[in-house]
């Protein structure tokens, strides 16, 4: 992989070309993300380290289509998202986009299976058809055996792994993860991110916020940012793997 955060040998997955992000007006304007560029392609993981503040958590959110750039173009998979239409834009994020948010926003009242599948009854599947697919991915991350209990019932690693299977289900070609292990001890977490490489290495793009370097090590590119501005870039060790 090329060290610049320009672009890769692949087409991207998800491409930001001179994305800027302001909120306010004025004295009280606040630049969250400034004129940034970067490409990530299909298999690869790219880690966003930075200090709190530095527009991190913003730049997920632009890329997945939560918030619209002030300036500059954000594509996936070659479609401008300013181009779309909200409804156009919502249908785009629930078949192509998985986001595993900080606090995981799972729906305490729904199953572990009925959260998974969520997103699937959402975009038009049968509650038939999306349990299935539901129990498939929570198959491949180790958790069928709790598809029927209730987020309060299982550990907070096992709640993380939920949400991850929740942003995979369906035909996803883009995984946003904010902070993914923010909450979990050390083992937990090298297995959060282990599953993440696996998912990455069939072919899904990844951009992970993380401020562990340990977790960085299973990136193949560490994006550095500062004041809402990549201020380096630099190949991962991969050693973590």
């Amino acid at each position: 992989m090329p060290a610049d955060s320009s672009g890769t040998a692949d087409a991207p997955v998800v491409r930001l070309i001179d994305v800027a992000r302001v909120h306010g007006e004025g004295e009280h304007a606040v630049h969250a993300l400034k004129q940034v560029s970067l490409d990530v392609a299909a298999g690869e993981l790219v880690a966003v380290m930075g200090p709190s503040g530095s527009g991190k958590s913003t730049l997920l959110n632009v890329a997945g289509g939560l918030d619209r750039p002030t300036s500059g173009s954000v594509l996936v998979e070659g479609t401008a998202l300013g181009d779309l239409t909200p409804k156009r834009l919502a249908r785009l994020r629930r078949r192509s986009v998985g986001y595993v948010f900080q606090d995981l926003n799972l729906i305490p009242s729904l199953t572990v299976a009925e959260n998974v599948a969520l997103p699937r009854e959402l975009d038009g599947a049968g509650a038939r058809e999306a349990r299935s697919e539901a129990v498939e991915v929570l198959g491949e991350v180790g958790l069928t055996q709790v598809a029927d209990r209730f987020p309060d019932e299982i550990s907070g690693g096992q709640q993380q792994r939920v949400a991850i299977a929740r942003a995979l289900i369906g035909d996803r070609r883009l995984l946003l993860a904010d902070e993914p292990t923010g909450a979990l001890d050390t083992p937990t977490g090298d297995g959060v991110l282990r599953l993440l490489r696996e998912r990455c290495d069939t072919g899904i793009a990844v951009l992970l916020v993380t401020h562990e370097p340990r977790y960085a090590a299973y990136a193949d590119r560490v994006v550095f940012l500062r004041d809402g501005g990549i201020t380096d870039t630099a190949e991962a060790m991969v050693t973590a793997r």
